[in-house]
């Protein structure tokens, strides 16, 4: 179900504060330019994909992305698609995978990224609960061929659940039943651990593995001879700065990194 080349390269497209998140500043147009920007950057250096998210809206809501969050991420997404042609997916942050399905299927988008899929977790915006039944269904419904990305032990949280990344990757595959898996470092930006990588990869051979965090050209090469590809953002930002525009020698480092040109 995910029509992506492995190794994959999926380049994130950090949103700054979208209308009525706390720090909106930019106007819906310069809102889309940036993400333009960014997008034919990627295409221009080699990327397989977009993974278009709302990361200026801190504070993020534990479930439900406000709507006027939802429609600014749909004009962005539909320009994106109509203008950089890349394969594209949604992160609705902090976990609204129903929104996220949404924007996917009114925009043409090919997949999402859910943070919590299944079980619990501790975060800063307090507890979140995993929806993959509500999920799923709302899949079905919308009939729409949408693949699901979910995080094994997302960043910036703390698992309660299932503290075993192998159960927990276990639980994400075979009874959240998602398409590909996610393995991150603590936090945005930061390393993967590649034993926890190794681990997964063992654990559910069946499904494709991404790298959600902290891959750079210098690590990519090693992360790929674990995992069938990578979600970057920050390591494509002058001084790993999120809020920056996607650095062209940062990308084209990173493509010939992993070995694709």
């Amino acid at each position: 179900m995910i029509d992506l080349p492995s190794p994959s390269l999926i380049g994130v497209i950090h949103l700054p504060a979208l209308p009525g998140s706390p720090s909106h500043q930019l106007s819906m147009d310069e809102i889309v330019e940036r993400a333009v920007a960014d997008g034919r950057t990627l295409r221009e250096t080699g990327f397989d994909a977009v993974m278009i998210e709302n990361f200026g809206d801190v504070p993020f809501t534990t479930s439900t992305v406000p709507p006027a969050s939802v429609a600014a991420m749909t004009v962005v997404a539909e320009r994106v698609r109509r203008e950089v042609g890349l394969m594209m997916g949604i992160n609705a942050l902090r976990n609204d995978a129903r929104a996220a399905l949404g924007i996917a299927a009114a925009t043409g988008a090919s997949l999402i990224r859910v943070n919590v899929h299944t079980g619990v977790v501790a975060t800063d915006q307090g507890m979140i609960e995993g929806r993959a039944d509500d999920t799923l269904r709302y899949r079905r419904l919308l009939g729409k061929r949408i693949a699901i990305l979910a995080d094994v032990h997302v960043k910036h949280a703390t698992p309660i659940s299932e503290p075993d990344i192998v159960r927990a990757a276990k639980d994400v595959a075979y009874r959240g039943l998602a398409d590909g898996l996610i393995v991150t470092g603590p936090a945005t930006g930061e390393a993967v651990d590649s034993e926890d990588l190794r681990r997964v990869r063992t654990a559910v051979p069946d499904r494709r593995l991404f790298v959600g965090s902290g891959a750079t050209a210098q690590t990519v090469g090693a992360l790929l001879a674990h995992a069938d590809g990578v979600i970057v953002g920050t390591g494509l930002k002058a001084g790993g700065d999120a809020s920056r525009p996607i650095d062209v020698e940062l990308a084209e480092a990173f493509v010939r990194a992993a070995g694709r040109r």
